[in-house]
């Protein structure tokens, strides 16, 4: 075992949910610890995210205790020994130590025990293989301590058995290393990788599109997405041409401008140059309506960008609305080349800080005033005078809407003689 820090003044351990978990199941002879991602996390200075625990008491024993404690006890997945404890209104999963006897993609075939060292053996990397006890002790069976001190992303165990077990781990490989990880990949590690790629086929559209998004947020999402392409997994992932160069800029610029980093911006700098390309992305991925619409309104010709001046961006942002036309800007300024220094690219993308688009002034009533008859006709009409209103620059004096509204007016009625 590696030499052991400590984590006793952990607030999140020591007080609140987690403590009474622990307290809860650390009795009667039974164990609890908290594992994986929380520890990590902890060691790198990091917010702990959503804490698990590993328990050496059976579900059964667990979904006991918390009834007599008065403690909500779901059984999220208890035929692999995990119950949910809720207690604030916060999930805590807890997991019964076990082994695997059998793996088959996703899903195995366990053991129940109580043997901690093969729970951490079973884990996918080193640094999720740690676990700490109630009194703060790190327990390390794998060399997760060192690897996340080196902010090193290694597989336990023999890598490509550990991705035969689960091709997702093709995916957290990247993911865990973008988040988490400094240089280059483990290479044992991207070599496996790259050996099993061909099983990111079987996996379920919804899990790829979960990682995926998860990678393209994470901090080093655009050295992790170079080197997926380089090793012919990011093609695999989403059935098509892969643009590495502007996701990179999409980076920058969102850093540049201080925007939250968006899933749905970067994975159209990765993979969408025109609207087909976001139809293909979101059938491989099965991305929600909300994804697709925006990958969609962001494809579609972002390239007439690269020319139009401040009044034709007007016009746009009236059309698409600030968030669309925002992330249809920065999708253009991304793959124009994404010079973050260009004040021609920023003064479109800052638009809407500094101006809104009015409201179209003229209804239907004052069609009807110049005697049109309602109907189909009427409707025209109006879109006759909005993209007149639009082209005279957003106009708001009466005289100059008075000739807008008759001209549109008088333009149907020619249309209704002829």
């Amino acid at each position: 075992m590696s030499a052991v820090p400590m984590l006793a003044d952990a607030p999140w351990l020591i007080s609140g949910g987690t403590a009474r978990v622990l307290q809860l199941l650390n009795a009667d002879g039974e164990e609890a610890r908290v594992v994986g991602g929380a520890v990590r996390n902890a060691l790198l200075g990091l917010v702990p995210g959503d804490i698990d625990i590993a328990t050496t008491a059976l579900p059964h024993e667990v979904m006991r205790r918390a009834k007599s404690a008065g403690i909500k006890a779901v059984p999220t997945g208890i035929d692999h020994g995990t119950v949910t404890l809720v207690i604030d209104s916060q999930p805590y999963e807890v997991t019964t130590l076990r082994e695997d006897t059998e793996t088959f993609g996703r899903k195995a075939k366990v053991a129940f025990g109580r043997d901690w060292v093969k729970d951490a053996e079973r884990r996918d990397f080193t640094m999720n293989g740690l676990s700490v006890d109630a009194d703060g002790v790190v327990h390390d069976y794998v060399g997760g301590i060192a690897d996340a001190a080196a902010r090193r992303v290694r597989f336990i165990g023999d890598p490509d058995q550990r991705i035969a077990e689960d091709f997702l781990r093709i995916l957290r490989f990247f993911r865990i290393h973008a988040a988490f990880g400094a240089g280059d990949p483990d290479r044992d590690g991207y070599l496996a990788c790259i050996r099993g790629r061909a099983g990111l086929a079987s996996l379920s559209a919804e899990r790829l599109r979960m990682e995926t998004l998860k990678l393209l947020v994470a901090g080093g999402a655009s050295a992790a997405a170079l080197a997926m392409a380089d090793g012919g997994l990011l093609q695999a992932l989403t059935g098509g041409v892969v643009y590495t160069g502007p996701l990179s800029a999409m980076i920058a610029i969102e850093r540049e401008l201080g925007l939250t980093a968006s899933s749905t911006r970067r994975l159209a700098a990765l993979t969408v140059a025109v609207t087909e390309d976001a139809k293909r992305v979101a059938t491989r991925l099965r991305l929600s309506n909300a994804e697709t619409r925006a990958l969609d309104s962001m494809g579609h010709r972002w390239w007439r960008l690269a020319t139009k001046g401040e009044a034709d961006a007007r016009r746009l942002l009236y059309r698409l609305g600030a968030e669309r036309y925002h992330d249809r800007v920065l999708l253009g300024w991304a793959r124009a080349g994404g010079d973050v220094g260009s004040s021609r690219w920023r003064a479109l993308a800052e638009l809407p800080q500094r101006w809104t688009a009015p409201k179209f002034p003229l209804r239907a009533a004052d069609f009807i005033a110049r005697g049109m008859a309602e109907g189909p006709a009427l409707g025209h009409v109006l879109t006759l005078a909005e993209d007149a209103w639009l082209a005279a620059d957003f106009p708001l004096e009466q005289a100059a809407l008075a000739s807008i509204a008759d001209q549109a007016a008088a333009r149907i009625s020619r249309d209704e003689r002829t």
